[in-house]
């Protein structure tokens, strides 16, 4: 009988037995508050040593690791003992391309380089270096000079082509100081 009274179940006055709740409090909080604390670290982390590193690959920003306090200096950034000399390349007169000789781009530049003999490199190589940005504005649309950033694009274009004939990094940067469609 006493086994069929434990099987029972309790009667209607009689109260039900209560579970204990485990944990409570601090416990059940724990990991809510490592979350909110490591978060801000874990992102700082994947910011500085993943996302930063690939931007500046891509964007070819150099990074020195000097003894002047950990102070970054990029690709365009002055030197303090390398004087800036600017060369210019006026009227590069090229046909845009797929408007069958109809239309006309009109580009003046002015390259900036930091090395001692930039000046003696650009003259000694102007006709390969002339020769490389008409080819390569020669090879852009209508379209393609209407968008927003093409600009920069085309920058980033003649300043790589220019190192690849010059032999080095020397072209800092360039300046379309002319830039017309016709």
């Amino acid at each position: 009988m006493a086994e069929e009274n434990a099987n029972e179940e309790p009667a209607e006055g009689a109260a039900a037995p209560v579970a204990k709740s485990s944990g409570g409090g601090f416990k059940a909080w724990l990991p809510l508050i490592i979350m909110i604390l490591l978060m801000p670290a874990l992102a700082f982390g994947v910011a500085e040593f993943v996302i930063l590193p690939q931007l500046q690959r891509g964007l070819g920003i150099k990074v020195s690791a000097s003894s002047d306090g950990g102070k970054k200096e990029t690709a365009g950034s002055k030197s303090s003992n390398a004087k800036q000399e600017s060369v210019m390349m006026n009227k590069l007169l090229v046909n845009v391309a797929d408007t069958m000789g109809a239309r006309y781009l009109l580009v003046s530049l002015s390259v900036v380089g930091t090395s001692a003999d930039f000046k003696d490199k650009m003259t000694a190589h102007d006709a390969q270096l002339r020769d490389m940005a008409c080819g390569a504005l020669a090879t852009k649309t209508l379209a393609d000079l209407e968008k927003p950033g093409e600009r920069n694009l085309i920058r980033n274009e003649l300043m790589t082509g220019f190192n690849n004939i010059l032999g080095d990094s020397s072209v800092q940067e360039i300046y379309l100081t002319e830039f017309a469609i016709q």
